[in-house]
């Protein structure tokens, strides 16, 4: 029996149940994969609580690394016994072992371990697709990152300044900045008692950004737009404090000619091919050392109620896992 957890029902993190679950042999094109470490998300949250709603009963999580135990009749992407990873397959990765679609698994280089692996797969991928295709940072580009500390924002700071980007980052209290710091950033702004807006129009003498990584939505919208030089182009791809408002096409144009897109992971990677080389490119940063893995919180799959607490009070700093 394996252990799974699933919800029935929307709402705060006492709605996740543990349940037995006997696991059946893999379809044809799927493959086992007995869990070593499963990565925790915001976007886990915003499923749970009904933010993004899901088909009940449901299970959680899209990200985790482990071994190969079984494979299906027509599985050619991998082997029992392979160390693999996922960051984009279907809910479900809240559970000691699992079936997955082989073609949404990636073998593991032998310098990543799979606690290590868990922990950056959807948000390393996030990070690659922001900085390599929505927009393509180059060397002398300054950015923005909010939630710099976060499990995304410290790849995106360590990726960026690889790159030879200048990196702003907004955090929530002087120990984020200095992690942040730490990891990349550039300018670290402690958004509870700073104005970033005008805090980038400051660092940049007025000229503004060409890019704005934004994964707050509501609270920093607006604002975000602001700090964008004319043809820049704003990432919203997350909404930790709510959904972010709609805007008129009008407004866009009167800023600057502005760039708004509203990405999501699954798209970037929708086809093998894609899914392989940003994996490729997102472990050749993590094995040159130009991004560190930072693995802050770990939790018993057991206590994924007090780990989903802790994310959503904004107390975690890069990484959380939970171990099955």
């Amino acid at each position: 029996m394996e252990t799974f957890v699933r919800i029935h029902q929307h709402g705060g993190p006492e709605v996740m149940q543990l349940e037995s679950v006997d696991l059946p042999p893999p379809s044809p094109r799927e493959a086992r994969v007995r869990h070593e470490a499963v990565g925790l998300n915001f976007i886990d949250v915003y499923q749970r609580s009904g933010l993004y709603p899901l088909p009940l009963p449901s299970g959680l999580g899209q990200e985790g690394a482990g071994v190969v135990e079984d494979v299906g009749a027509e599985v050619t992407e991998v082997a029992p016994g392979d160390r693999v990873a996922y960051g984009n397959a279907t809910l479900g990765a809240y559970s000691s072992a699992r079936n997955v679609a082989a073609d949404r698994l990636v073998k593991l280089p032998p310098q990543i371990s799979c606690e290590a692996a868990a922990s950056i797969m959807l948000q390393g991928l996030t990070a690659q697709y922001l900085l390599r295709r929505t927009y393509r940072v180059q060397a002398g580009d300054t950015i923005l990152i909010h939630a710099a500390a976060g499990g995304v924002g410290l790849i995106v700071c360590q990726w960026a300044k690889a790159l030879g980007a200048t990196v702003i980052g907004t955090v929530g209290s002087d120990e984020k900045a200095a992690l942040a710091r730490e990891h990349g950033c550039d300018h670290a702004i402690v958004y509870t008692r700073e104005k970033f807006a005008e805090r980038v129009r400051e660092i940049t003498g007025g000229e503004g950004l060409p890019v704005v990584y934004d994964s707050i939505g509501k609270d920093t919208f607006f604002d975000s737009l602001s700090c964008l030089r004319p043809l820049g182009t704003m990432v919203t791809f997350g909404n930790a404090s709510g959904p972010a408002p709609a805007v008129e096409p009008g407004v866009l144009a009167r800023m600057g000619s502005l760039f708004l897109t509203r990405p999501t992971l699954g798209h970037y990677v929708a086809r093998r091919e894609d899914l392989l080389a940003a994996s490729a490119d997102l472990f050749e940063q993590v094995v040159s050392g130009a991004v560190r893995v930072n693995i802050r919180q770990r939790h018993a799959l057991a206590d994924v109620a007090q780990a989903h607490i802790e994310l959503e009070a904004r107390r975690t700093t890069g990484s959380t896992i939970l171990l099955p």
